[in-house]
């Protein structure tokens, strides 16, 4: 199973997140803002991030551009994990770097199955 971090500022979606994550055997750590979620992916590394583009301090979809422009981050893949689901910011997502979007309110096989895809 997957190292996953949940970079998401809702406490109740991160946690209800989390839960489903742990349940269904991956490992999780959470930042609730980009600038934590950037340290934790460097210091941590782990296999997937999925990414709320609506954060504070630093938002998804400028977090994703550094992580991929970092040398030590940029091979993990992104999902945005998201209610932004206009064109345009799904356009934005692809274009910092994401492989993937899965939009909140989200299916949970939806969401298993894209990290499984983006884990490889």
């Amino acid at each position: 199973m997957a190292s996953i971090l949940l970079i998401e500022d809702n406490p109740d979606n991160r946690e209800l997140t989390e839960l489903i994550l742990t349940e269904a055997g991956h490992t999780v750590a959470t930042a609730k803002d980009g600038i934590h979620g950037l340290y934790l992916a460097a210091r941590d590394q782990p296999d997937v991030i999925l990414m709320d583009l609506a954060l504070p301090k630093l938002d998804g979809w400028a977090a994703t551009q550094r992580l991929k422009a970092y040398p030590a981050t940029r091979h993990i893949p992104v999902i945005a994990f998201t209610a932004h689901v206009i064109e345009e910011d799904l356009e934005r997502a692809r274009a910092a770097g994401c492989v993937a979007v899965v939009a909140k309110p989200f299916d949970i096989d939806l969401l298993l199955g894209e990290i499984a895809a983006a884990e490889g």
